[in-house]
């Protein structure tokens, strides 16, 4: 291909679906950052801790929760960062569905959120931009995992047709005193080229989430499914309660990993259902899910262990890829850079349009004819 075609193929790759693809960027630059957002501007979302004390465990938690309303089912219990509060989904005769903010280190009860969360909606509105679930699919999880072939086809045709493209490592060099169209085409340019690796990467993960939808879409299970508790287990009563406690629970799961870390625990729902205890370990390159233990709430056996060393490929790179794509592998840091990067790749999907539109504004002027393919990434 020539360089005019490149040029022309960079262009018409970006700006059809310029609007989702921006968007897309903000709402994930946004998204990265949910959690520090959240700690900013809800107070009771915070874990006060001015006395230092040692974070209470989990069952404890719930314990202050069912003191606070005595007809509390909790479901679900999520540990987030350290300066956050711990979440503990619920329903009591009060609340139909709500997430109850407990302080991990007073055991307060600090809100009851009866809404969806401005965490939960962020990274909603970023992976499938809110469009309905069904039959296991989401148009919109299609359109935004779809976004990596934009962005990778974006990259490819960018490094083509931007001739010596490490300059701008070296010695980069932004115009000021010059035009609009050349400060514009600087800044694009240099914005791309410091932004290479972050548009691999985030090309890499779409790709995976994109090929993850088609999985589910076709009812593959990635993820084994979570075993039942045999019959022969159950109880003769039906009235009968369950032998081991939450407590009980997470002390078998945390003997079983070093350094595990419990962060997501699902309380069994019926009388076969287990204890699902998820956490993290002492691999970083996982997300904080990857370690999982299975307990059995009548006898405390464990009916099923997870951990990255007997994952199948798939599941590998579904536990890799969310720290890779949300930037939290390295913990706060790495947030920041992500968020840093994400803000620079939404102001190149903006540069990248209103260089387009600057060129088709100049056509226009000039009575209709037909655009010059000159490259604007060499500001002329």
């Amino acid at each position: 291909m020539t360089q005019r075609q490149w040029f022309k193929l960079h262009g018409w790759i970006s700006l059809p679906i310029w609007i989702v693809f921006c968007f897309v960027c903000i709402t994930g630059t946004i998204a990265v950052v949910s959690h520090e957002l959240t700690w900013l501007t809800n107070d009771n979302a915070r874990a006060h801790n001015p006395n230092d004390l040692p974070a209470k465990p989990m069952a404890e938690l719930v314990a202050s929760l069912k003191a606070y309303d005595n007809t509390a089912q909790p479901s679900t219990i999520i540990s987030f960062e350290s300066y956050l509060t711990t979440g503990i989904v619920f329903s009591s005769d009060k609340v139909p569905f709500g997430v109850a903010y407990i302080n991990q280190y007073t055991g307060e009860v600090q809100e009851i959120n009866q809404g969806s969360t401005f965490i939960n909606f962020m990274r909603s509105l970023h992976s499938w931009l809110l469009f309905p679930w069904q039959n296991s699919y989401s148009v919109g999880y299609y359109l935004v995992s779809a976004m990596s072939f934009v962005m990778l086809g974006a990259l490819i045709t960018g490094l083509v047709i931007y001739k010596r493209f490490w300059k701008a490592l070296i010695s980069p060099k932004i115009r000021t005193q010059q035009n609009k169209k050349t400060l514009l085409a600087d800044l694009h340019k240099h914005t791309g080229v410091w932004s290479m690796w972050f548009l691999l990467v985030m090309s890499i993960t779409g790709l995976w989430y994109f090929t993850q939808q088609i999985l589910w879409h076709a009812d593959y299970e990635i993820t084994p499914h979570a075993r039942l508790v045999a019959q022969s287990d159950l109880p003769m009563s039906q009235s009968a309660q369950a032998n081991i406690s939450l407590a009980d629970a997470i002390s078998i799961a945390s003997a079983t990993f070093e350094n595990f870390k419990p962060t997501y625990i699902l309380l069994p729902e019926h009388n076969r259902d287990t204890y699902k205890v998820k956490g993290s370990g002492d691999s970083i390159f996982f997300d904080n899910t990857s370690y999982q233990v299975l307990v059995n709430p009548w006898n405390g056996d464990i009916e099923q262990l997870t951990q990255p060393s007997n994952m199948g490929a798939l599941q590998t790179i579904q536990h890799v890829m969310d720290p890779l794509h949300f930037g939290y592998i390295g913990g706060l840091w790495t947030k920041f850079i992500w968020f840093a990067f994400g803000v620079l790749l939404s102001g190149m999907s903006i540069t990248g349009f209103m260089i387009w539109g600057s060129r088709i504004r100049q056509n226009v002027k000039e009575k209709g004819k037909p655009p010059s393919i000159v490259n604007p990434i060499e500001g002329v």
